[in-house]
């Protein structure tokens, strides 16, 4: 009978955790969650293909801040959120601001194209096939997005999707612009 007990204790606990890892509201966290490194070290440079084989350079967007995301199309936070960091580009790209997706899928450059053209996304999408960039980035998790700032150092990273659509991730925007 305890042992019964104990499982009636435990199985509210349960739902509540299968509701929030299942739930479309787990993926998105309204808060940036911008966690700022102690010292501002400068990002790697790097160079990967675009989607249409032209190179680009991390150091070529020195002067503005850049909110760099790695992603996958495997990946649904990651695909959930690509609406809502081209809507952030298209309201501050004038300012100084620009995104550069980098694709980890490995070999998958026909699902990226794709997933691009179907979702209308305008700022720069970068493919790392063999995952060097990602490597040193130390990404642990999909999606991945750091901000550098206009100096080319890092404001900080975030592991995770986040609703970049809000008025707090607007106002962070402006804050590091203002920098």
């Amino acid at each position: 009978m305890n042992r019964a007990f104990k499982w009636l204790n435990i199985l509210p606990l349960m739902a509540v955790l299968v509701v929030t890892v299942h739930s479309p509201l787990a993926n998105a966290h309204p808060e940036p969650g911008l966690v700022t490194p102690q010292q501002r070290l400068q990002a790697p440079d790097f160079e990967l293909s675009g989607l249409d084989g032209k190179k680009l350079r991390l150091q070529d967007y020195r002067g503005q801040l850049i909110l760099l995301n790695f992603w996958a199309t495997f990946c649904v936070p990651c695909r959930d959120e690509m609406p809502q960091l081209e809507a952030l580009w298209q309201g501050f790209k004038d300012q100084g601001f620009t995104v550069i997706a980098i694709a980890t899928d490995r070999g998958n450059a026909k699902e990226v194209k794709r997933f691009v053209h179907e979702t209308a996304l305008n700022f720069p999408v970068v493919l790392d096939p063999d995952g060097k960039v990602r490597n040193n980035y130390e990404i642990i998790g999909l999606p991945t997005t750091y901000l550098i700032g206009r100096d080319g150092r890092f404001h900080g990273r975030v592991i995770g999707a986040r609703d970049w659509a809000n008025e707090k991730a607007k106002t962070m925007i402006r804050e590091l612009l203002a920098k």
